[in-house]
């Protein structure tokens, strides 16, 4: 038998330990050892939940037990999870984490504690919530050199984004009916200014180069200045909105990250994934493009996700399991260097200026605007872009990125 404990008995952790003992025979069956929750670390007490009895309050009650080999950390945040996972990994006991914040953070230093004391650092559930992704990232497209990956990274800027489109809903209405649904935090700023797709494009591209990308340093824009006016331009060019996490090798092989809405065509792929749901582009030399598709978040897929690790963790013993980065930093593109087409929200009256300012783009009209008009930009370096919108001034009434 093998014993876990679980740090955080919230959504997630609650989760993790409904997965673990509602499939228990099943996960012994295949794994071949019975895998069973001892510990539950909570500040709070469950009177009447069915596994308060492995409810404790000290971390040191985890962290001495010897019989404790695997450690899942739902916790969230980066403090006392930070020093939980660092004391266990120290203990030589693996950690299983959704951690997004922790992972891009603080994962190359966890990981090389992991790999020092013969245990594992896992993270499968930290980008994808359910989609398996991690795992085949590091696994099955181990030959491949990874040349760009392309990702729909959070389900509550998608699911209003897609109550937009189809609705013709003002953006923070939707936020709003988000969070009546439980889709979206009481304070949704993680989400509607991309910092959670940030953190999850960072933990990719760390894995993508085997190194660290600060994600602090990762241009970052979120969804709250689109209107339905751009869905309606953008439909009339073929195209939809989507918030996209992107992290590609350019020509010259420098590493560009930024988190951002775009304009996606209909025809891709990426366009076809709405509501809560994420899909991942990866693009590697040789496979070419593979993509990744399902629930991004929510209790029962990311305790899964979770629970997939701990499986890990116990086929592979003090084996290190594949994939990881170590604590070299990689240097970003500047976002001035990168480069790519634009769309423009704009006074209908100044098209012609804005025609001038961008040769060879292209306007966009729709009966249902008749004060304003959409406009195309030729593939530009995005700091030539921002000079000459800056010029135009309040004939620009809102800009965005389309997917190359």
């Amino acid at each position: 038998m093998v014993n876990v404990a679980v740090l955080g008995y919230g959504t997630v952790g609650s989760g993790v330990v409904e997965v673990l003992e509602g499939n228990r025979d099943l996960i012994a069956a295949r794994v071949g050892k019975d895998i069973h929750v001892k510990y539950i670390l909570d500040l709070r007490d469950f009177p009447g939940d069915p596994f308060a009895d492995r409810v404790v309050h000290d971390v040191n009650v985890i962290l001495e037990d010897p019989e404790i080999s695997v450690v899942c950390e739902v916790m969230g945040g980066v403090g006392a999870a930070y020093q939980f996972t660092k004391s266990a990994l120290e203990k030589g006991k693996s950690v299983c984490t959704s951690n997004k914040e922790l992972v891009a953070l603080h994962g190359a230093e966890l990981l090389a504690i992991a790999k020092a004391h013969q245990c594992n650092y896992l993270f499968e559930a930290s980008v994808g919530g359910g989609i398996p992704l991690i795992r085949p990232f590091v696994r099955s497209l181990t030959a491949e050199r990874i040349l760009s990956i392309v990702g729909i990274l959070n389900g509550t800027t998608n699911y209003i984004l897609t109550r937009m489109e189809e609705e013709g809903a003002k953006l923070r209405d939707v936020l709003a009916q988000a969070q009546e649904l439980g889709y979206a935090e009481r304070d949704p700023e993680a989400d509607v200014e991309g910092h959670d797709a940030c953190r999850k494009i960072s933990i990719l591209s760390n894995l993508m180069t085997g190194h660290y990308i600060d994600a602090e340093e990762v241009p970052t824009k979120g969804i709250m200045e689109i209107s339905a006016k751009d869905f309606i331009f953008a439909e009339e060019a073929g195209y939809t909105i989507r918030l996209l996490g992107i992290s590609r090798l350019e020509k010259d092989d420098r590493l560009s990250v930024l988190v951002a809405p775009h304009l996606v065509s209909v025809g891709s792929p990426l366009a076809a994934v709405k509501d809560v749901f994420n899909g991942v582009l990866i693009t590697g030399n040789m496979v070419g493009d593979t993509m990744y598709y399902g629930r991004g978040a929510g209790k029962l897929p990311t305790a899964s996700a979770v629970v997939s690790d701990v499986i890990d963790a116990v086929l592979t013993g003090t084996e290190s399991v594949p994939g990881g980065w170590d604590e070299t930093k990689v240097e970003i593109m500047p976002i001035e260097e990168t480069e790519s087409r634009f769309f423009l929200r704009v006074n209908k009256d100044d098209i012609r200026k804005v025609l001038d300012a961008f040769p060879g783009g292209e306007a966009v009209l729709s009966d249902e605007v008749v004060n304003q008009a959409g406009f195309m930009t030729p593939v530009l370096k995005t700091g030539d872009f921002n000079r000459t919108v800056e010029a135009l001034g309040e004939a620009v009434l809102g800009k965005m990125r389309v997917l190359n």
